[in-house]
């Protein structure tokens, strides 16, 4: 349903909750950013978002309520001039190298 979305996916400062859905790695076509701060989200930071190799801005999960550990695969997001935005979560465990 989503796949044709190509410059940004902006859900940001809604009451949004519940795990952030694995299939957004999916989006490999969107290059501006994806915006999901300022919600409940929860859980785990899905591994498939690493896919999300055409972003060039902005990778926004700050201000929620993620868990667990930062997955490596953020490191092929290697296009953002903005920056990746994790803060003001739960997230455990170290930095990934990959990050770097």
């Amino acid at each position: 349903l989503l796949t044709g979305i190509k410059t940004g996916l902006k859900l940001f400062s809604n009451k949004l909750h519940g795990p952030i859905p694995s299939e957004l790695g999916s989006l490999s076509a969107v290059h501006s950013g994806v915006y999901l701060h300022g919600n409940s989200l929860s859980g785990r930071i899905p591994t498939e978002l690493g896919q999300l190799t055409n972003l060039e801005y902005n990778l926004q999960l700050n201000s929620n309520r993620l868990t667990g550990p930062i997955p490596s695969e953020l490191g092929r997001l290697t296009l953002l001039a903005q920056g990746l935005y994790l803060g003001d979560n739960s997230l455990t465990g170290p930095i990934p190298s990959e990050l770097g």
